[in-house]
């Protein structure tokens, strides 16, 4: 799928959002400001709806020609795109502790194997932990390929549908369990990040809800082109439910808001993709300047942002306080030279260098048949 101008206005909004919510770690946006940073963790969930959809169709598409799915080249591509930016990020957090953003990080093994969101004590280690998201989107896309293609294996509708109302329901079973047993035992630890928020059990409606629509742009075009078509009301409709799951989520580790909160919230931002997918929809033709380049960074921006908080306040934090407009400009601009350099530094050369490795093959293989021809 070529770039669209719609979803890169959603990935630029999802990351600014994020590390506007993140802003509390250096201080804040202060009182006049503290709505548009409240419900910023909201980003990540337009993340996993946008990874949803757009993986998934990358899964299927070749399912859906009758194509033999190559789970080694998914593996590699997805390789390529995640691990050299997380690893040089790392990295840093590992070799200079000054930099963490709070005292105490998980041990750098359960990140490397993307066990963090699972196994950390989060009142101790949430240095680096908002690559709990990283780890979520790993498993999925460890366990999806091989759904993917079972349930292609022999087609059925209702055999989707059940799966999607198994995981829908489920996750809505067990999220309710978890928080009225530890609501009950009250454990002394923060419950709510360790068994609700992180763990990738849990998570899976965004996922699901950017699935769903992949299932519907690649084996039912007609139905994606009319939604497509009502693409502005979609949008409309969209923002209605944020509106909702903002109600929801009043107390964000309340019972409402985990209990039936995240399908919600994740549906929301289903119509928000497809008002984003579709060329009609003023949404979807609606070119931010600077949008685009935000999104072709927002992976980088993501890994790096609050490292960066940490060297600005380091360094210049006490000469910053008080300083309203200016203190916000120079966090922002930071922040986006940071994920810039890692960006063109590290992220693009590898992506530069796995197409080469792709096109080389694509190559290979056609001179091959051209031989045996």
């Amino acid at each position: 799928m070529s770039r669209l101008p719609g979803l890169d206005l959603l990935r630029a909004i999802a990351v600014i959002w994020v590390m506007l919510f993140h802003s509390f770690l250096v201080g804040g946006l202060g009182p006049d400001f503290a709505w548009l940073s409240r419900f910023g963790w909201m980003g990540v969930d337009i993340f996993f709806v946008l990874s949803g959809f757009l993986i998934g169709r990358q899964v299927m598409t070749p399912l859906a020609r009758g194509e033999p799915l190559s789970f080694a080249g998914f593996y590699s591509r997805r390789a390529w795109r995640i691990l050299p930016a997380f690893a040089v990020v790392l990295a840093i957090y590992v070799a200079f502790p000054v930099l963490h953003e709070s005292d105490g990080m998980a041990p750098w093994w359960q990140f490397a194997t993307f066990t963090m969101n699972l196994l950390v004590h989060y009142d101790t280690q949430a240095a680096f932990s908002h690559a709990w998201s990283l780890c979520v989107e790993e498993h999925f896309y460890l366990v999806f390929p091989a759904l993917a293609w079972w349930l292609t294996r022999r087609p059925s509708a209702a055999k989707f549908v059940g799966v999607c109302v198994l995981v829908l329901l489920g996750g809505i079973a067990l999220r309710t369990g978890v928080w009225l047993h530890d609501a009950a035992v009250d454990p002394d630890r923060n419950w709510f990040v360790e068994d609700i928020y992180y763990p990738t059990w849990n998570r899976l409606d965004g996922l699901l809800a950017g699935v769903v629509l992949a299932t519907i742009s690649v084996f039912r075009p007609a139905w994606w082109a009319r939604l497509c078509e009502r693409g502005n009301a979609f949008a409309v409709f969209g923002l209605a439910m944020m509106a909702v799951a903002f109600w929801l989520f009043q107390k964000r580790s309340g019972l409402l808001g985990n209990s039936i909160g995240w399908p919600v919230l994740s549906a929301a931002i289903a119509c928000l993709v497809v008002a984003g997918a579709s060329t009609r929809s003023w949404v979807g033709r609606w070119r931010v300047p600077g949008a685009a380049w935000v999104a072709a960074i927002s992976y980088s921006l993501y890994l790096s942002h609050k490292l960066v908080f940490r060297a600005v306040d380091v360094q210049f934090g006490e000469w910053l306080q008080g300083r309203g407009l200016m203190t916000f400009a120079v966090y922002a601009l930071a922040t986006l030279a940071g994920g810039a350099l890692l960006h063109y530094a590290v992220e693009r050369p590898f992506l530069q260098l796995r197409a080469r490795r792709q096109s080389a093959r694509r190559n290979n293989m056609e001179a091959g048949e051209a031989v045996t021809a």
